[in-house]
């Protein structure tokens, strides 16, 4: 089993605080849920957490299996288990979808242990085949010209090629149909096991309908401020969070815009 603790971690942008005291702890074969309104700091967190330089660590820890993540580059992030599908994914010319992920998945293995073409062919079919994703996807750029459920199915379609210890999923329902929200939430359970632990960062219970969460939290005004099993995410879905608000005596204000 692997662990993935964040202790204390407190984040600015630009010199605003953010996020005020997180503290989240993940294992593996377990799928988290984060909700909360706009601008409480949910994906932040998830770009702290990956390491993106618009946003300063000021105090707190994030250890992996007992290593400190905050002191390794992004790369040696990914490559210690991290991944992170982002609200909206990059799009990048010259570089076919295949070639990429080749790449990726070599970079994860050690020099000289490198995935043979084919063996790297038959397992991007296979994972294309159960996304129900056009086989052409393969060849096209890197998410250019790719619609906004294409470019969601991709990123999983990343997740089950690399197979990372920890996945956070920042909004990967966002402008979904239905049909899409189905096959992002099939590649997701299909990844769920012993090896994998997730942080699905949503504002909504309707991906929860299709992928069950072992713990749901609410974040407000930069920290988790509630925690619960699947039942919470269904009365937030009903009530709001004006509720919690009440609960914990919680003044109605964020604490900045996401990015």
């Amino acid at each position: 089993m692997s662990t993935l603790v964040i202790q204390d971690l407190h984040v600015a942008i630009e010199g605003k605080e953010i996020l005020k005291g997180v503290n989240l702890s993940i294992n593996t074969n377990e799928i988290h849920a984060i909700m909360g309104p706009n601008g409480t700091g949910k994906s932040t967190l998830a770009s702290a957490i990956m390491g993106h330089p618009k946003y300063e660590v000021t105090s707190g820890t994030v250890m992996l299996d007992g290593e400190d993540v905050l002191e390794m580059e992004v790369d040696e992030r990914a490559k210690a288990g991290l991944f992170l599908a982002m609200q909206y994914p990059s799009e990048i010319n010259g570089v076919t979808n295949a070639d990429f992920l080749r790449s990726a998945m070599n970079a994860r293995r050690e020099e000289g242990d490198e995935v043979s073409l084919m063996k790297f062919i038959r397992q991007l079919d296979s994972k294309m085949d159960f996304l129900e994703m056009d086989q052409d996807m393969a060849q096209r750029y890197l998410n250019e010209g790719f619609s906004g459920g294409e470019k969601k199915r991709n990123e999983i379609l990343q997740l089950m090629m690399l197979e990372p210890k920890f996945a956070i999923l920042d909004e990967i329902d966002s402008g979904l149909d239905i049909d899409a929200l189905k096959v992002v939430s099939k590649g997701i359970n299909e990844m769920r096991g012993e090896g994998f632990g997730c942080l699905i960062i949503t504002h909504y219970q309707r991906l929860l309908n299709y992928i069950t969460p072992d713990h749901v939290h609410v974040m407000m005004q930069g920290r988790v401020v509630k925690s619960g099993g699947p039942e919470l995410a269904h009365r937030l879905e009903a009530e709001g969070y004006d509720w919690v608000k009440e609960e914990l005596g919680i003044e109605d204000e964020t604490v900045g815009q996401e990015a």
